[in-house]
């Protein structure tokens, strides 16, 4: 695997150990997901961790592992349904995370996933 395509698969492994998603299944999670990264863009992988933790976010406990990953999975299935319901000058799928939000969730730039052209404002500094 080439160093470029390794930098971008360091975003989601990023989000995953931040939020400990795998669980205690970490070698069927890691399985699962690289079955996601070949079906996949990555970017749209991103996105549907971070709409799926958010959508699990008041659940207790937080939806981890396997589970977690077959619901990310669903949300990728109806943004490829969508997509495939719509007009190729649509956008490609429609989320409920804006720009600033998945910079807060994640901590990562929001470029590579809804464009450069999508104003962020810098997180805040605390002191």
């Amino acid at each position: 695997m080439e160093i470029g395509a390794q930098l971008k698969r360091q975003r989601i492994k990023h989000i995953v150990s931040s939020y400990q998603l795998d669980g205690d299944e970490t070698e069927m999670f890691d399985h699962a997901l690289e079955l996601l990264l070949d079906c996949y863009p990555l970017p749209l992988i991103e996105l549907a961790l971070v709409e799926t933790l958010v959508d699990s976010w008041l659940q207790i406990p937080l939806l981890r592992g396997c589970k977690f990953l077959d619901k990310a999975h669903e949300q990728l299935q109806a943004w490829e349904n969508q997509t495939l319901q719509q007009d190729s000058v649509a956008p490609p799928c429609t989320s409920a995370i804006s720009p600033e939000q998945f910079q807060q969730i994640t901590g990562l730039d929001p470029a590579p996933i809804y464009g450069a052209d999508q104003p962020v404002s810098p997180p805040p500094i605390h002191s």
